[in-house]
């Protein structure tokens, strides 16, 4: 890609001229307003004029619940963030979803390098080390229910094992070939912390029984 940007805010810039105006659940506009994308067109939303709000509208779903993934596909709806300046909409992306821009800038730029979920699981330390007893099998499970899009909206670029794919998720999960020309991606360098936490107990009924 020539002309990659130098930086989030100058790839930001870019998307905006290009009408790449969606990133996950959030719409951009060209006018540095950010809102849900499913209420486009309504002229009854609560108007924000900090960037930091996005931080308190991230954080909670519609239910109340704390939203631990910020990339879950249940951001409120209802709001209309004024950011003001690009250097506003940047900031509320970042509290939005968090590393979204640098993460596409890295893999633009060809220097975004995945780790594969069996290397992130044989890195645990303490009490996070028993996931590495976790079965191919169950793995595959986990992350086919955990990183589906209906959990989270991240493209999930890194393999099962070196060179082995995740073949719980679909091709488009697993690809940016197909991005639409209007979304600014989510991606997925690793395994989280989330799915992480999620393997230990699993890998904790895989020990020996004792008698």
């Amino acid at each position: 890609m020539e002309g990659i940007p130098s930086t989030p805010r100058q790839l930001l810039e870019r998307s905006l001229h290009e009408g790449r105006l969606r990133v996950g659940e959030v719409l951009l506009g060209k006018d540095f307003t950010l809102r849900h994308v499913s209420d486009e067109g309504r002229r009854d939303l609560a108007v924000h004029c900090s960037p930091r709000d996005a931080r308190l509208i991230a954080r909670y779903d519609a239910a109340g619940e704390y939203r631990p993934l910020k990339t879950a596909p249940n951001l409120v709806r209802g709001w209309l963030l004024q950011a003001g300046t690009i250097e506003g909409m940047e900031l509320a992306l970042e509290f939005l979803y968090p590393g979204a821009l640098g993460l596409w800038l890295s893999f633009l730029r060809g220097d975004l390098h995945p780790t594969d979920l069996r290397s992130t699981l044989n890195r645990q330390t303490g009490m996070y080390r028993i996931t590495q007893l976790i079965r191919d099998d169950q793995a595959l499970e986990l992350v086919g229910s955990r990183c589906c899009s209906a959990g989270c909206l991240r493209t999930v670029l890194w393999d099962f094992a070196e060179g082995i794919p995740v073949s719980s998720l679909p091709e488009e999960k697993r690809s940016l070939s197909g991005l639409p020309p209007d979304r600014i991606p989510l991606i997925c360098r690793e395994l989280c912390n989330l799915v992480v936490a999620a393997a230990r107990p699993i890998g904790k009924g895989n020990l020996p029984k004792k008698d």
